[in-house]
């Protein structure tokens, strides 16, 4: 299928670069797969499409504020973006890092640099531009202790503000979900359709009979990584690991309705089901490379919340997937009610507005 289906034009005024007032005040475009019909509504009103026993299913996975500012020993600037562990390998002490570097080309193997609280060196270089890097951090603290002391919110590249814009307290709190675990700080990207809910929206939806099911996506950079080939098929889809707890894997079996809230869930979801035909009694961890697009037919779910989407991306994808499952007229039919979300000028991106797909 051609690459050139999932492009569109988005005025740049739509994209937006700060979150809503509120959370659940961001608007809703609902689509419904049976009617065709839509509906343009608020988050807030998402109960009123919900009903009781719905599985409800959350990535939980919190962002690393990832982001830390250094220097090499001749003073100039380093931007590096912490990835994730990579073990003991090649070190003898401290901690290994894959990481991302700023400028690159300037950071080869062996070279160092530092920033208050620790001093890193690059160990090696790896296909796709990341580096291992070796962290020794005073006191022998953990990174990640200094990354929530000193680190930034790594926010997407298309959210256009500086470092040190008065609102990076702001994304701390915002490019956050308000049931991300803390303890698993495993994203450098938030699963963004979850910014929308609240305490509040969340005690609502309990208290309807809605049932609450989480997941771990560990959200890397690749989501932001467009199709590049000429063919959807061909591109070379990015990996993250995924992780569904027991109960979680029973609720995929329950014969109750699956809502998805966000691609990251329907890549977990979806593959658990591609391996498994029941659960497995424990805790299900893999690494996913599924790249989910038309024409595809869907095993775990069967509604889908999530935000709008950058053209040629893999997400956009998978909801031109997920609007048809099976077949390939979701292509045109997502082109259409972007069109229509374009006209209206919902927000898009990760601080944007949201879509219900029933």
């Amino acid at each position: 299928m051609r690459t050139d289906l999932f492009d569109y034009e988005l005025p740049p005024r739509l994209v937006a670069q700060t979150p809503a007032d509120r959370r659940d005040r961001s608007r809703l475009l609902v689509v419904n797969r049976a009617t065709r019909e839509i509906a343009h509504r608020a988050f807030a009103d998402l109960p009123e499409f919900l009903r009781p026993g719905d599985q409800l299913f959350l990535n939980n996975a919190a962002v690393l504020p990832a982001r830390l500012r250094a220097r090499r020993a001749t003073g100039g600037a380093v931007e590096c973006l912490l990835l994730r562990p990579a073990g003991q390998a090649a070190a003898a002490s401290g901690e290994t890092w894959l990481c991302l570097l700023r400028p690159g080309k300037k950071l080869p193997p062996g070279a160092a640099f530092s920033a208050p609280g620790f001093s890193a060196r690059v160990l090696a270089k790896e296909d796709g531009g990341a580096a291992l890097v070796r962290f020794d951090t005073d006191g022998g603290a953990p990174l990640a202790d200094i990354a929530n002391r000193d680190g930034e919110i790594p926010l997407p590249p298309y959210i256009a503000r500086q470092a040190a814009d008065a609102r990076r307290a702001l994304d701390r709190e915002r490019y956050q979900t308000v049931y991300a675990d803390r303890a698993r700080q495993v994203a450098v990207a938030a699963p963004t359709a979850g910014l929308h809910f609240t305490p509040e929206l969340l005690a609502r939806l309990a208290a309807g009979g809605v049932e609450r099911r989480d997941l771990t996506l560990h959200v890397g950079p690749g989501t932001f990584k467009p199709v590049s080939t000429d063919e959807i098929e061909d591109h070379p889809i990015h990996r993250e690991i995924c992780e569904l707890p027991d109960a979680t894997q029973r609720a995929l079996f329950s014969g109750k309705r699956r809502v998805a809230v966000g691609t990251t869930s329907v890549r977990a979801i979806e593959d658990f089901l591609a391996a498994h035909d029941a659960p497995l009694g424990r805790p299900a961890v893999a690494e996913t490379a599924l790249f989910i697009h038309p024409p595809r037919a869907f095993r775990g779910v069967d509604v889908l919340l999530t935000n709008f989407h950058q053209p040629r991306s893999t997400l956009l994808c998978l909801v031109a997937a997920f609007l048809t499952p099976g077949g390939t007229g979701g292509v045109a039919w997502l082109r259409e009610i972007y069109a229509e979300a374009i006209a209206r000028e919902y927000r898009f991106f990760s601080y944007g507005d949201a879509m219900l797909i029933l």
